[in-house]
């Protein structure tokens, strides 16, 4: 199987690249080799790749620069994907797309179901959801998998961003008022594995939008303090975290409330299941 793969440069792309090279041939050209704010790019890579696999985890993630930049966010995280799946059908080709847990507005207080209303409350988050109704409109054989709070030991992220203020700070005010489930990217990869070596594609039951994020939920303050206690760094554990509420910590864009999505129908549909978050962050800094 080709299989042609975005956003290598990226925390789950990075990881993709690794977990699905035993599926098949993995073509991931950089950044600088597919613009993914350039149609014309996009088409003329995926003909001449003629992939039977786009695995898309490319997407303009900067939450708040988004609101600032939503002509780019949109041209990123929906004009292309709709892009990939257009291309995909001419060839006869299937997707993997990922999405995110921002689609929502926050306000339930139980885990989301893929079958839930949306409700972005931002740019990311719009242009999020116009990318996963895109590719479905396209009638092409898909996976969209839904993920929340990724993080790794690369790239831009709450993970690294922590263990940098640890050696800066002494006290630190996290939000502690939004919940979730930090997934490390890994775990992304190796579970979108386990459900592609099974060809869900062949069955049409098994397309459509599917929640995969670690198990478990924490507030941005627990997740904080789990790094800090996990984190070997001279003085690291004076390290003062203030819980605040979000109202305290104002940004560009607003966060859901409520992030965590319900992973259940993952399991019953792959056998899949995910680590807790707690787990996966241990083997992530192990």
């Amino acid at each position: 199987m080709k299989i042609l793969l975005t956003g290598v440069n990226g925390q789950v792309g990075w990881e993709l690249q690794r977990t699905l090279a035993s599926l098949g041939d993995v073509i991931a050209p950089r950044r600088d080799q597919l613009d993914l704010s350039d149609i014309q790019q996009i088409r003329a890579a995926v003909r001449a790749i003629r992939p039977q696999l786009i695995v898309n985890p490319a997407a303009h993630t900067a939450v708040d620069k988004a609101e600032s930049e939503p002509d780019l966010a949109r041209a990123i995280n929906a004009i292309a994907p709709a892009t990939l799946a257009e291309e995909a059908k001419r060839l006869g080709a299937t997707m993997l797309h990922y999405s995110t847990d921002y689609v929502f507005d926050g306000n339930k207080t139980s885990p989301w179901t893929e079958d839930d209303p949306t409700g972005p409350l931002g740019v990311y988050g719009a242009t999020k959801l116009e990318g996963e109704q895109a590719i479905a409109a396209q009638g092409i054989p898909y996976l969209i998998f839904r993920t929340s709070w990724v993080y790794s030991q690369r790239g831009s992220n709450f993970l690294l961003t922590m263990r940098r203020l640890f050696r800066e700070r002494e006290q630190l005010n996290i939000v502690a008022d939004q919940i979730g489930a930090p997934t490390w990217a890994r775990s992304i990869a190796e579970a979108s594995a386990q459900v592609i070596a099974q060809h869900p594609f062949d069955n049409p039951a098994h397309h459509g939008i599917f929640h995969l994020t670690c198990a478990g939920q924490t507030s941005w303050h627990g997740f904080a303090n789990a790094i800090l206690q996990a984190t070997d760094l001279p003085d690291a554990k004076t390290v003062q975290l203030n819980p605040i509420p979000a109202n305290q910590y104002p940004t560009p864009a607003k966060r859901p409330a409520n992030s965590v999505l319900d992973n259940r129908k993952l399991t019953q549909h792959f056998g899949v299941r995910m680590p807790d978050w707690e787990t996966a962050l241990a083997l992530c800094l192990g």
